[in-house]
This record gives structure tokens, C-alpha cells and sequence, in this order.
């Protein structure tokens, strides 16, 4: 059933972390499961959504290339971490009756779909959930920079970005208890006290297409469809407080 939303359209990010639960490394399908509950809700919604799921549960460049790794080549092997990420959300959405495309920005047609303008904005009109993988298919890019450049080229209302914790804070609220949480935020707020929600890039993509961010708690049963509604608790970063 539709209900009225403050954000139609929206890119939601997720990192390879958020996929692994409680464990080290790889993929946590029962968390993946509940991820995958989570989006069908904003889908009956009426909620169009598109994802971007990095990689860093499986293979993080930057590690890689701090290890003595060519960093280029390290960065295709994140890439290819994220198309595994991507293939299971796309098999969770299935068994939620959702339907989902993965499409790679590094060809792969055995396992998904290229990546094409054109191609995902027939699948977002056909009503699909859309998960975008192999980051930009250029190393040296993160997928906080293919969020939103993705978010820009699908026209999103926001870019809603699932964390483990309800919004943005001026340091880590795990290990500072007297860390300052903000409700709201500008563009420049962000870049000028480094607080590193998203890569530097990523912001300014934002800000000069005029898409909000949203942080809020992607393991907070409901948070997803509460954000969609202009509720619950979050940090909206936009031009303006």
C-alpha cells in the first residue's frame, strides 16, 4: 500500500560491513535477509530505490595497496568484492518477491547486466530495484563517489546513507561518550570539520546536484521507511540548516 513520502526516489548506500553482521569478514546472509525485509518495505511503500553496496567485507583497496599492492589493482579486486555483495541483496530481494537487477560498471554479462543510463532508468520505470556494482569500473574512486554519482544520474530525491549508528557525530559515539550528534548538517559543514561521512568527492557531487544525505541506522528495524517518510532519527546534510 502507498503512502505518502518526503523521498520518492532514493540511492541507498551500504557498506560491505553492514553485510557481515558480527562476523570478521564476508557475507552474514541472515543479516543480508533482514536488509533485504527492510527495502521490500519501502518498495510496498511506493519507495523507488536503488543501492550501491561496497565491498570492504570482502577485499578493500586501500588495505590492499597499503599491503604493497599495485593500488589500481587493488581497487579491481574491490570491485569485484562489491558484485559479490551485490549478487546476494539481489538473491535476498528474490525470495522477498522483489524484483532486482544487478548492473556492473565492469561488464560481466555472465552474472549481471552492464551498466547503461539508459538500461537502469527503463528498470527503475518497470518498478525494479536497482543495485549498482564495480563502483565506477575506475580505480581510485570509492563507492561514497559512485553513490552519488549514481544518485545524480537516477534524478534521487537522497542519498540515504545505512550505518551502524543513528546519524552523524563529531567523533566515533563507539568509543567517545561525549561525542556531539547533529541533526542537521550543510554540505560545507561536513568538508570543513572533516567529518567524513563520505569522501570529499562524494559531498561535492551532492551538493552540486542538490541531493540531501541522509544518515541514519540501517540495523534499526523500520529506520529505512521511517527516513522515506521524513521521520525518525537521522542527520540530513543539505545546503541549508
Amino acid at each position: 500500500m502507498e503512502q505518502t513520502l518526503r523521498y520518492k526516489r532514493v540511492l541507498l548506500k551500504l557498506s560491505g560491513e553492514a553485510l557481515m553482521g558480527e562476523n570478521g569478514y564476508g557475507i552474514d546472509m541472515a543479516v543480508v535477509s533482514r536488509i533485504a525485509r527492510e527495502i521490500a518495505g519501502a518498495v510496498a511503500m511506493g519507495a523507488e530505490v536503488c543501492i550501491v553496496v561496497g565491498g570492504g567485507n570482502i577485499f578493500r583497496g586501500l588495505a590492499g595497496a597499503a599491503q604493497g599492492m599495485d593500488r589500481a589493482n587493488a581497487d579491481y579486486m574491490g570491485m569485484l568484492a562489491t558484485v559479490m555483495n551485490a549478487l546476494a541483496l539481489q538473491n535476498a530481494l528474490a525470495n522477498e518477491e522483489v524484483p532486482a537487477r544487478v548492473l556492473s560498471a565492469i561488464p560481466m554479462s555472465t552474472v549481471c547486466e552492464p551498466y547503461a543510463w539508459a538500461r537502469a532508468k527503463r528498470h527503475m520505470e518497470k518498478g525494479r530495484v536497482l543495485i549498482f556494482a564495480a563502483g565506477t569500473g575506475n580505480p581510485f574512486f570509492t563507492t561514497d563517489t559512485t553513490a552519488a554519482l549514481r544518485a545524480a544520474e537516477m534524478g534521487c530525491d537522497a542519498l540515504l546513507k545505512g550505518t551502524s549508528v543513528d546519524g552523524v557525530y563529531s567523533s566515533d559515539p563507539k568509543t567517545d561518550p561525549d561525542a556531539e550528534r547533529y541533526d542537521r548538517l550543510t554540505y560545507l559543514d561536513v568538508l570543513t570539520r572533516d567529518l567524513k561521512i563520505m569522501d570529499a568527492s562524494a559531498i561535492a557531487l551532492a551538493r552540486d546536484n542538490k541531493i540531501s544525505i541522509i544518515v541514519f541506522s540501517i540495523q534499526t528495524p523500520g529506520a529505512l521507511s521511517a527516513v522515506l517518510k521524513g521521520e525518525g532519527r537521522c542527520t540530513v546534510v543539505s545546503g541549508a540548516v
